[in-house]
């Protein structure tokens, strides 16, 4: 893996990159990851259910959950064994998350540190860039309002999210053993946030949808790349589609030339090109999809 771009000018997901960290905390401490995961982690946490190790033991194969495709299907085998424990390898449940976010909010509140210092809690809780911070999202529906902190998961044939508000103590875990989680990020965090009433979190906002001529759309046509996910953009006789899992397609839409929305995901979007008009990528929450294809 090399440095694409200097450091600190452009956010970029990177699981790779996470999987450095891992093999170089390895290397430091002469210990297998998960085995240091679980005794200054996950134990101190309270997180029992809890493992980073690949393969599970045989002991846990009956609870682990079986995947499921887009179409309904069982992943081959149940699920998948990932190598790169610490960006794909955390086996958990929304029990035990929610012990990570209660510690989460205690300590960047001064008043726990199971695992790390409320001086260090508040570093990682803080944007670097736009609303990356340390392993974390951090944002404001609305400016100077609270902050809430989050981070979406997915192996394939499991989708799954968790929010946590920065300032108050709300939060929620959401699983599911889907590759379709289309329901999670819009229709159950709104409705969670609606009925405890948090504040600021879920705000309806009226957009005014615009038709883009069908030339403009071919060019946006095609293949992009964000942080190793691939989305799939086409022209079909049901509207502009796009296609980020399996064969499940959701439609976009349009509310000028370049801005456009998907129901199913929280967030703006816009197409890029350059000056020779060639589109280049798409800024989907602050990080950039080149186009490929």
């Amino acid at each position: 893996m090399r440095s694409i771009q200097e450091p600190g000018r452009e956010v970029i997901y990177s699981g790779g990159g996470i999987t450095i960290s891992q093999l170089i905390l390895s290397d430091v401490i002469k210990q297998p990851y998960d085995e240091f995961m679980q005794e200054n982690v996950l134990d101190p946490l309270g997180m029992t259910s809890s493992s980073f190790t690949q393969p599970p033991p045989a002991s846990k194969e009956k609870i682990l959950a079986t995947g499921y495709l887009t179409d309904g299907k069982e992943i081959t085998g149940k699920y998948h064994i990932y190598p790169e424990q610490a960006a794909a390898g955390l086996w958990t449940t929304p029990s035990d998350l929610c012990l990570y976010i209660i510690e989460t909010q205690l300590s960047y509140k001064g008043e726990s540190s199971k695992v790390l210092t409320p001086e260090m809690t508040r570093l990682r809780l803080s944007p670097v860039l736009e609303d990356a911070a340390l392993g974390v999202f951090v944002n404001s529906r609305v400016t100077g309002s609270l902050k809430y902190f989050n981070h979406n998961g997915g192996n394939e044939g499991f989708q799954c999210t968790y929010v946590g508000c920065r300032d108050n103590g709300e939060g929620v875990v959401i699983m599911t053993n889907s590759d379709n989680g289309s329901l999670i990020y819009e229709e159950i965090l709104n409705s969670v946030a609606t009925v405890y009433n948090w504040k600021d979190y879920y705000l309806p906002e009226v957009k005014k949808v615009v038709d883009v001529d069908s030339s403009v759309l071919n060019k946006y046509a095609g293949k992009y790349i964000l942080g190793g996910q691939k989305a799939i953009f086409r022209n079909s006789d049901n509207g502009f589609m796009v296609n980020v899992l399996g064969d499940l397609y959701w439609k976009v839409y349009f509310t000028s030339d370049s801005d456009f929305f998907v129901r199913e995901f929280r967030g703006s979007l816009k197409f890029h090109s350059d000056k020779d008009k060639k589109v280049t990528d798409f800024k989907f929450n602050g990080m950039t999809a080149k186009k490929i294809e």
